[in-house]
């Protein structure tokens, strides 16, 4: 097997970035000193993620494809928060010069299949050489003339919802951790989240005044809107969805687990939403986030308590 120090930098480029489709928003990719993508709207969404690994992904555990797809759609998840069409992904690649160019191929892969998803493309990026592979995300945006959807619109009366899958990461992540690879489900919603990245177009056009995806927890995620809102989030957990798949610890899951990628936001009062969303609670005055009318935790993810 070829290794990616034995094809060298510009080898592994060129391996890498041979035959990467290149939407409309790209009318320059990979090949010269910088990409050239569009911003019809005049204003560029952007956002950034570092992936790890061992710490964000296990490569005993995931395939490069699905590592591809993960990096991708934590990344594009973001900016179709911000009610933005995703436009372009930049990749930055550290490795061991011993890791095997096919599986930095089918990395490649994964990225750009999920790209496709929202019809973004992968516009360029680089390479280095180190001890862990590490993968460092930038991924743009276009708002089409319309206001950013932000964190902090929401207001005292607002609905809570969310729309796609809570806790089936957290709990796949606790079966892998386990050894365990049943239910398949749920593993395979840790290895590779599905964002609904339609739930954003959705969002905007029932009102949503305030939006974000569902990335270290649902509870520690509404406390960012909170915070920003500067109102209380109040979350009736008889309304969460919680699927007998997740079994006898599913609310903890749903409550506190991330990666899912779900989307959670607030509209106004008489907001018709989608059968596909669910309302979880009301916003209130106040600050924080409050479960059943008390606090709940702990919960969430940060990266520098793990």
């Amino acid at each position: 097997m070829t290794t990616i120090g034995e094809l060298g930098e510009f080898g592994l480029i060129a391996r890498l970035t041979r035959g990467l489709p290149l939407g409309r928003d790209v009318p320059l990719g990979p090949g010269d000193d910088a990409a050239v993508v569009a911003a019809p709207d005049g204003r560029v969404v952007a956002t950034c993620d570092l992936l790890v690994e061992d710490r964000h992904f296990r490569r005993d555990w995931s395939s490069p494809y699905d590592i591809g797809r993960k990096a991708a759609a934590q990344n594009l998840a973001d900016v179709a928060a911000m009610g933005a069409r995703p436009t372009a992904l930049l990749v930055g690649l550290a490795a061991p010069a011993a890791t095997e160019a096919a599986w930095a191929q089918r990395l490649y892969a994964g990225l750009a299949d999920e790209c496709a998803v929202t019809g973004a493309s992968v516009a360029g990026g680089d390479v280095v050489a180190a001890p862990v592979i590490t993968l460092a995300i930038t991924a743009l945006g276009d708002l089409g003339g319309r206001p950013p959807l932000t964190r902090s619109g929401a207001r005292p009366g607002d609905l809570v919802a969310v729309r796609g899958r809570l806790g089936f990461s957290s709990a796949g992540l606790e079966l892998l951790r386990r050894g365990e690879r049943e239910p398949a489900e749920l593993v395979e919603a840790h290895r590779r989240p599905s964002p609904p990245y339609e739930a954003a177009e959705e969002a905007r056009a029932s009102g949503a005044t305030a939006l974000l995806d569902v990335s270290d927890g649902l509870l520690q995620d509404l406390g960012h809107i909170a915070e920003a809102s500067g109102v209380r989030v109040e979350v009736d957990s008889a309304a969460v969805p919680v699927p007998a798949v997740l079994g006898p610890d599913g609310l903890r899951h749903a409550l506190t687990g991330g990666e899912d990628h779900a989307f959670a936001g607030t509209f106004p009062p008489a907001a018709h939403l989608p059968p596909a969303w669910a309302v979880i609670g009301r916003v209130a005055d106040g600050k924080g986030v409050m479960v059943d009318g008390r606090p709940y935790g702990p919960g969430g993810w940060d990266h520098f308590r793990g």
